[in-house]
């Protein structure tokens, strides 16, 4: 049984409890359940609501900003952007091109879903290169380290400059890392592309400040409140379709810094380092150097579904080597302009 009081523009929900509770006959507040009353009245899912805020976002952004762009990496998290921009604004095509930073080292079956999936949608994809950032000397691969993941960086705000955008829309959630998430949905970079978590602007009742100095931009994440379980029920609501390599799959692996990593030609293994070939998945898309599989057996989209339900660490907790690197290795990337 439950209790409906109402206070303002929420609705506290409250369980009954058998009359021996040792909590009494009602939970206590800090048990409670908020949800909007909107929500409520409508009848509308949890996916529903994110959606609706996420769709908000975007169109918020169209309207005040004068050159935005969506990073589409080809990975479930920019899938959904892309969704949400066709809820947005089909039947017309995005009112922004589409952009990806390609480092070299990515998966070939990303690559291919990457260049099939614009050319559906008919849109307008811009590749900036990690290679072409080394090749003009603008960066520097580091001795011993196989991973391009930090070089990314440089090659984003040249992007960013090129172009003269002064919006760019990314798919980074705050259950990913802790700081993603203190990070708003509206986050300022100054003219360096950097971010000051300290200088963060307040959203308060889901007012956005867009407001920018010529040479600064902000960086809009439209679904920060979703979690990867979110994502993932989105992707079956809507039949999305998501590059193969996040469902079960053979693939020679060896043990490095507790992961499993991909045979490659950019990583090779190590003398001690023994190949495997094992069913893996993957739970997050990166550079084949520094992105770990999981040993799953998972072939469908609901079967994922129930491993992240009983997963008890973030897909970039378990499968990222690049967030490894120091307990603050995304704050410290992010400050220099990462996504």
């Amino acid at each position: 049984m439950f209790s409906i009081a109402s206070l303002g523009n929420a609705v506290t929900i409250r369980r009954r409890l058998p009359a021996d509770s040792p909590t009494g006959p009602w939970t206590r507040m800090d048990e409670t359940a908020q949800v909007s009353e909107r929500t409520l009245r409508r009848g509308l899912t949890h996916l529903d609501a994110l959606e609706a805020e996420s769709v908000f976002i975007m169109r918020e952004v169209a309207a005040e900003f004068e050159r935005p762009v969506l990073l589409f990496s080809g990975g479930k998290d920019s899938i959904v952007l892309m969704r949400i921009a066709e809820k947005a604004f089909r039947p017309a095509r995005f009112p922004f091109p589409v952009m990806h930073i390609d480092t070299g080292h990515n998966f070939p079956e990303v690559l291919e879903f990457r260049d099939r999936r614009v050319k559906e949608l008919n849109e307008r994809l811009i590749v900036a290169s990690v290679q072409e950032s080394i090749d003009k000397g603008r960066v520097r691969e580091e001795p011993g380290n196989p991973s391009r993941n930090r070089l990314q960086t440089t090659t984003l705000l040249d992007g960013i400059l090129e172009h003269q955008f002064d919006a760019v829309f990314g798919g980074a959630r705050r259950d990913e890392e802790k700081a993603r998430a203190k990070e708003r949905i509206f986050s300022l970079r100054d003219e360096f592309g950097q971010w000051e978590p300290r200088a963060q602007r307040p959203e308060l009742w889901n007012l956005y400040n867009s407001r920018i100095r010529r040479g600064q931009h902000m960086r809009v994440f439209p679904i920060s409140n979703w979690t990867e379980m979110d994502v993932w029920q989105y992707i079956e609501r809507e039949h999305l379709e998501v590059p193969s390599i996040y469902f079960a799959h053979q693939r020679d692996v060896f043990r490095r810094d507790n992961m499993w990593l991909s045979t490659s030609e950019f990583l090779p293994n190590g003398p001690d380092e023994t190949v495997q070939r094992m069913t893996v998945r993957y739970r997050t898309v990166g550079d084949m150097t520094c992105t770990g599989a999981v040993d799953s057996p998972a072939t469908t989209v609901e079967d994922i579904i129930l491993e992240v339900a009983a997963a008890r660490i973030t897909e970039r907790g378990a499968t990222r080597a690049d967030d490894a690197f120091s307990e603050t290795s995304m704050e410290d990337r992010k400050r220099e302009g990462y996504f």
